[in-house]
């Protein structure tokens, strides 16, 4: 059985990968952000409006998530195999989730709006 696929339809996959990858979620090659997050208005390649999107507070949750699910295992792992100074390994893991935050954030924000882009979601027709 075959299915048709109409011209309107956007595929979610590449337009996750685009905005990971901080590019234009429509033509991919366009920057997505000016800033560390903030979002163009429109991309500078294909004109595609962008100031529809509302990511809000999702990407800082996942951000969080994904940071503390990795980070919180590892973190007892290691206190139970060397027995670090409680105040060594606070601070040790502090900056390795500061580093990843900062790696992370900007990334999950444009799969959102990739995500937000390819459903047609808050204005993205």
């Amino acid at each position: 059985m075959k299915t048709t696929v109409s011209l309107n339809h956007r595929l979610v996959k590449p337009a996750l990968i685009r905005g990971w990858k901080r590019k234009c979620p429509n033509c991919g090659s366009g920057p997505l952000m000016e800033g560390y997050l903030s979002i163009r208005k429109e991309c500078a390649v294909c004109s595609q409006e962008l100031h529809h999107q509302r990511a809000d507070d999702g990407p800082a949750y996942i951000t969080i998530l994904i940071s503390g699910h990795i980070l919180a295992p590892l973190m007892l792992i290691i206190f139970e195999m060397y027995r670090p100074d409680p105040m060594v390994l606070a601070v040790g893991f502090i900056l390795v989730f500061i580093a990843m935050a900062l790696f992370l954030l900007p990334r999950i924000k444009g799969a959102f709006i990739g995500l937000q882009w390819a459903k047609r979601m808050h204005g993205f027709s």
